[in-house]
Formats: structure tokens, sequence, C-alpha cells
């Protein structure tokens, strides 16, 4: 099974630059997961988005690697029935000119 997130958006603190650190702006995150399905042994969307959005508001990450590094990890813990995973964090209005986004592929 396959267990996709796209475009999940809220606003956070996430940035080096002194303006991040101080007015959330809004990230766009996708997911996608590939796990063994077992009947009765499922992996709750709800529960991953709770994760992700749980994970950067607690944490206001400075750099959008380590906000993909310990979400990760979060993840891989709570269902370890994943076999890969793929993350990805955009900031959409961090420049007038382009989206900047960053994203890790993982097998586990």
């Amino acid at each position: 099974m396959i267990i996709e997130i796209e475009d999940l958006r809220f606003d956070t603190i996430i940035g080096i630059l002194d303006f991040e650190r101080v007015k959330k702006q809004q990230v766009i995150v996708n997911l996608k997961a590939k796990y063994k399905y077992k009947k009765g042994d499922f992996i709750n969307y709800v529960d991953l988005t709770e994760i992700i959005k749980d994970s950067m508001n607690s944490q206001k990450f400075e750099l959008l690697e380590d906000a993909i590094e310990y979400i990760s990890n979060k993840i891989e813990t709570k269902y370890p029935q994943i076999e890969s995973l793929y993350l990805k964090i955009t900031k959409p209005n961090i420049l007038d000119d382009c989206k900047v986004s960053l994203s890790n592929s993982l097998t586990i």
C-alpha cells in the first residue's frame, strides 16, 4: 500500500532569517509512504498530518533539513511497517519569484 498526503498547508516558524524567527509563514508538506498492510494494522493519515504539524510547530526548526529528519524519525518510530518514505517541505512565499522546497526519500 502507499499512503499519500498532498499539499498539507499550515503556518509555522521555520527558517534562519531574522524575520522567519518571529513571524509564521506558510509551508506545504507532501508525503508518500509505502508500507505492508496487514488487516487491522493500517496507517492513520490523520495521525500523520498531526505528527507533521505538531513537530514543526513545537520545534520551530531553523533548517528544512532538520525538520525533514525529525519528522521522518517520528513517523518511522510510530509506524515500523513503513518500507519507504518520501517527505517534501515547500516554502511557497519566502521568495517573490519562486517556491523553495527540500525533499528526501528513505528506504527503511
